[in-house]
């Protein structure tokens, strides 16, 4: 049961994490994998890396 209950919310983590960032990427006026992929934006990805760390510190609070 133990497992079960880590699973369930390792899969609600993720999928408020990747929702999250979906919603923080369409704020921006561009898009984020590009300036960071294609255009090698080292600032935006250590901000977003940044900003990962402590929204995943969150979500862990909030399921916990």
């Amino acid at each position: 049961m133990a497992v079960l209950n880590a699973l369930l919310f390792a899969v609600l983590g993720i999928v408020i994490f990747v929702g999250t960032f979906v919603v923080v990427d369409k704020m921006t006026p561009y898009h984020l994998w590009k300036e960071i992929v294609e255009d090698k934006n080292v600032a935006l990805a250590i901000l977003l890396g940044a900003m990962s760390i402590g929204l995943c510190i969150i979500i862990a609070a909030a399921v916990h």
